[in-house]
């Protein structure tokens, strides 16, 4: 393949990026006016400024929303440019001065390149710390969906001593039925009971009428105070998950977090697992949809821009759609989360393959 970028080739990645742009400019700004009229009672509270309307929450939701959906907008703008094209005649035209399908793709995967570049950097590095200012506005003034209390929590601490809490309060940063187990192998050394205990700063706590009990052999030491200062590696964000963490770390605090988190024994990261994968996935699926999308709309058809359009928006919305069910499959123990972020792009490959080869040469 020629790697030198031609006029034609220019001229196809600037139709392929503008229509992008354009695409998700049209598409944000009809969200914004839906989600304006759903939040219109929670943004008329004295309490709330236009200014934190503005600055906190749209100038986040904006690039959220649309780096959420980048693989839907690249797929609407490779179906509407290159209908348009093939119905102006223009891509006959270059198929029939010899250029090959092959080479017809090479604009599309750069312009699908850039965009999947660019989709990566926002996701893992850029739009994770503007969530948190969406969703701490969300939580204040729409509708709070922190998790401020858990029952029933167990977690390694470290090797060998794991922790237990019959219940957390986060309002109050109390824990209750308290325990701390320290093993040798699989032989019970030493056990910390405490009535309560108090989250007090990073890793810092304090134990509240504890007993100690030391075992050594068949003899057993019992020690017990009102009040005890004591230093875990915990800290409550471990144990009280929200639904919208993992949107508010960066790639590589995911990966440090999900293998933290396994090291200690807690199961309800699987939200954790997709959204990682997704990252990587989503570059894939920039250049698995722009497949689809030119080999689909590049023939010259009865029916027009409108028909190719049509088939195209429905492609994309069925793609979205399989995520969301595999995503649910991956939350409910069905599949892995790596699969179920990578099976729609699996599934799609091979339609992929199979427009690819049908496609006008």
């Amino acid at each position: 393949m020629d790697f030198k970028i031609k006029k034609l080739d220019w001229y196809i990645i600037r139709q392929f990026l503008g229509t992008y742009v354009f695409a998700i400019v049209l598409i944000i700004s009809i969200s914004v006016v839906f989600d304006i009229n759903e939040k219109i009672d929670s943004f008329l509270k004295p309490e709330v400024t236009l200014w934190a309307i503005v600055t906190d929450y749209y100038m986040n939701f904006v690039p959220y929303f649309a780096n959420l959906f980048s693989p839907l907008f690249t797929f609407i703008a490779v179906i509407f440019f290159t209908s348009k094209m093939a119905d102006n005649s223009e891509v006959i035209a270059m198929l029939a001065s010899g250029m090959s399908f092959r080479r017809f793709m090479k604009p599309y995967f750069i312009s699908a390149a850039i965009i999947a570049t660019v989709t990566f950097i926002l996701n893992s590095f850029i739009i994770p710390p503007a969530n948190i200012t969406r969703i701490d506005f969300q939580n204040t003034y729409i509708k709070n969906k922190k998790v401020d209390y858990a029952r029933n929590v167990q977690l390694e601490v470290e090797p060998s001593v794991i922790a237990y809490f019959d219940r957390y309060d986060a309002r109050s940063n109390m824990g209750y039925r308290f325990s701390l187990e320290k093993f040798e192998g699989k032989k019970l050394i030493s056990r910390l009971s405490a009535n309560s205990i108090k989250y007090d700063s990073l890793h810092n706590w304090t134990v509240i009428d504890y007993m100690i009990r030391d075992f050594h052999g068949m003899k057993e030491t019992i020690t017990k105070g009102t009040r005890m200062d004591t230093v875990m590696t915990i800290v409550p964000s471990d144990f009280l998950i929200s639904k919208n963490d993992c949107e508010t770390m960066t790639t590589p605090e995911l990966d440090v977090y999900i293998n933290r988190q396994k090291k200690r024994g807690i199961g309800n990261i699987q939200l954790f697992e997709i959204e990682y994968h997704k990252r990587f996935a989503a570059i894939m699926a920039a250049f698995i949809l722009t497949t689809i999308g030119a080999s689909l709309s590049s023939r010259k058809i009865k029916g027009g821009m409108g028909l190719n359009i049509g088939i195209g928006l429905g492609l994309s919305f069925a793609y979205i759609l399989f995520t969301t069910v595999t995503s649910t499959f991956a939350i409910n123990g069905y599949v892995s989360p790596m699969m179920a972020a990578w099976i729609p792009n699996i599934v799609y490959t091979f339609i992929a393959i199979i427009l690819y080869q049908k496609a006008p040469r």
